[in-house]
């Protein structure tokens, strides 16, 4: 059974405008072959991002930081001390932290450091594909590298088991994504098929949520109206011409930077029926 959750042009462009009133300092920690693309979204949405990873330097960035974000795509010894570091110094401050745990379920190693920051830190939002989510879950799944393959049926059930034993808001990126936390689920219809073929879409979810909860005290509207901004983004990147991959990408990125509050309060974005709380 499902109840559709009706999320207003005016209530998206308020969050739009809150990020561009503030631009939130997002410290991301992230892997070397998104980390541009990462970059330069956070700045699109209006906030500010600095990529401060290194032991030392990443606790002490933390301390003007709005935002953390952690994505697990490279995790040498010294990149996981500094996001172990920037997130003691983020918790202490109370910032939000979103965790995007690249590659997880597809080595014992990436395994290992996932469960490692679950155990050390509270993380305000987990962001994963279907497969990354069920792995961290304890759920059974199909992880090829980063990329998540297989049939995941019960990913809605899988996400709310993950919010609920770890307090965080889970967002599980798909054809249709999933945000969840301990006390509801939503499934939201948004974005492009093109994403896919784009590498590092995910990361970029992962800086949004974080660019998103940087500049909004509710974090489950954060997540909802920052995974629902993206799914747009996407769709309007595919309304411009593209040749393939490489120009959608380009598109991508201009589409999010057109993506003010003020384009959204002129537009009729068709929210009806987008977002629906999965009973």
């Amino acid at each position: 059974m499902t109840d559709s959750i009706d999320v207003s042009s005016a209530e998206l462009a308020n969050s739009l405008r809150a990020i561009d009133e503030s631009a939130p300092l997002v410290q991301a920690l992230t892997n070397e072959v998104t980390m541009n693309d990462v970059a330069n979204l956070i700045l699109h949405w209006d906030g500010l991002p600095v990529m401060a990873d290194s032991p030392g330097d990443a606790g002490e960035m933390a301390h003007g930081a709005d935002a953390l974000l952690l994505n697990t795509g490279q995790v040498p010894a010294t990149k996981v001390e500094a996001m172990r570091e920037a997130a003691r110094t983020a918790t202490e401050r109370g910032i939000p932290i979103v965790l995007d745990p690249v590659g997880v379920g597809s080595t014992p190693t990436r395994k290992d450091v996932a469960q490692t920051l679950l155990t050390d830190v509270t993380f305000t939002v987990i962001k994963g594909n279907y497969g990354e989510i069920s792995a961290l879950a304890g759920v059974e799944a199909d992880v090829k590298g980063v990329e998540s393959v297989g049939d995941y049926e019960e990913i809605e059930e899988t996400a709310r088991s993950l919010a609920d034993s770890t307090g965080s808001i889970v967002v599980a990126s798909g054809v249709e994504d999933i945000v969840a936390d301990a006390d509801s689920t939503y499934r939201l219809t948004a974005g492009h098929e093109m994403l896919g073929e784009v590498v590092g879409t995910g990361c970029m979810l992962g800086a949004t949520l974080a660019a998103f909860n940087g500049a909004l005290e509710d974090e489950h509207a954060a997540a909802l109206h920052g995974t629902l901004a993206f799914g747009i983004a996407g769709e309007r990147a595919a309304e411009l011409r593209y040749e393939g991959p490489a120009s959608y990408r380009t598109n991508f990125h201009d589409a999010v930077a057109g993506l003010t509050a003020d384009v959204v309060s002129e537009l009729d974005l068709e929210f009806s029926g987008r977002i629906e709380r999965v009973a």
